[in-house]
């Protein structure tokens, strides 16, 4: 294949980030890759708002892109095609990154990709060393997703299973938001979790056992509350015993549902396959070490992007831009933000084409 350089461009939900990467028969190799984010105006509220996130996009996406191309020491005359993010997300945000990546390819004649960013998040894992193959069983956790998707290649995807209520990484929010740990709140609880008794409150392990790959995490988030009610004033160690105990069992539920998804995909795919976790949430090292730990029980191989590429970052939304340009797709100018997109949806769309008659094809 003839090497492909994209500018990636996201700006979703709290982070800017813009990133040039090639795509050869080596595979994808980032160039150069700047992300900034927004914790500090989001700190103060204990949760990302929107018009804030906007309009600090409107702010430093310029000097972000500028800052990408600078690394990557090349310009835009030498980039064979333009992504962003398209949805779905915090509208403002969205199109904010959208316009962006229109008016570059606009002035500079390169094909624009709309990018759906769970499809950036789905094609994550294939930046880590050696990369990860179709077809691989996908694990995709976030503040605002949690499913569990058949990637099957570019483009095709079959989802097994999805949240019911609350998304992993808004379950960890709220939790920090309760306990006044700050923000964003994941990362915080995983580190208070360390120093905790994981046994100490009975909390509720919801849909364990049952048949599907579904998820439910608004009765755990509901126990946790009234926990909290019950003890009143928090020490510094209730605190850490409830992250411990939530923690516990987020990871129980995790490789249960799990394991039901592995059923299902081994039905059609085989018992051996490749197990692979993406998204802000993928991130945390105690879910990664029980899903690497089921892996190798079911046989799986299991992988996951490299931290900073867990969570939304442009290097995933240039990876997949550069891997629809390399089918074929590019979109007018006039393709719309969405606040939501669903990765399935695309499939089903793109599916009845696979394969064949892709070439030169819109998306």
């Amino acid at each position: 294949m003839n090497p492909l350089t994209v500018l990636g461009i996201e700006s979703s939900c709290d982070e800017t980030a813009a990133a040039v990467l090639r795509l050869d028969e080596n595979g994808p190799h980032v160039i150069s890759d700047v992300v900034r984010g927004q914790a500090a105006q989001h700190a103060p509220y204990r949760g990302v708002v929107p018009e804030i996130a906007a309009r600090a996009h409107v702010e430093v996406l310029d000097g972000t892109i500028a800052a990408a191309m600078a690394d990557a020491r090349l310009g835009f005359a030498e980039l064979d095609g333009i992504a962003a993010t398209a949805g779905p997300g915090l509208i403002g945000g969205v199109m904010v990154g959208l316009l962006a990546g229109k008016a570059i390819a606009l002035a500079h004649d390169k094909p624009l990709i709309a990018v759906n960013h769970l499809e950036g998040h789905a094609l994550s894992p294939r930046l880590a060393q050696g990369g990860a193959t179709f077809p691989y069983l996908l694990l995709l956790v976030s503040g605002g997703h949690c499913q569990f998707i058949a990637v099957l290649d570019v483009g095709v995807y079959r989802r097994y299973g999805s949240t019911m209520d609350d998304a992993l990484g808004e379950a960890f929010d709220k939790l920090a938001k309760l306990l006044n740990l700050g923000f964003p709140g994941g990362p915080l609880v995983e580190s208070a979790a360390e120093n905790g008794d994981s046994k100490r409150f009975a909390l509720p392990r919801p849909l364990l056992g049952r048949e599907g790959c579904d998820f439910s995490f608004a009765g755990l988030k509901t126990a946790c509350a009234r926990a909290v009610e019950r003890l009143g004033v928090l020490t510094d160690q209730d605190k850490a015993d409830l992250c411990a105990s939530f923690q516990a069992a987020v990871l129980d539920i995790v490789e249960d549902r799990t394991r039901n998804a592995m059923r299902m995909f081994d039905s059609v795919w085989g018992a051996k396959g490749r197990l692979v976790a993406a998204g802000g949430v993928a991130a945390n090292q105690a879910i990664r070490s029980r899903l690497e730990a089921l892996g190798e029980d079911r046989g799986y191989d299991f992988i996951a992007p490299p931290l900073r590429w867990c969570t939304d970052n442009a290097a995933m939304i240039a990876l997949a831009g550069a891997e629809r340009l390399r089918l074929g797709f590019s979109d007018d100018l006039s393709f719309p933000a969405r606040p939501r997109w669903p990765l399935d949806e695309e499939a089903a769309r793109l599916r009845p084409s696979h394969q064949a008659g892709r070439k030169g094809a819109k998306a």
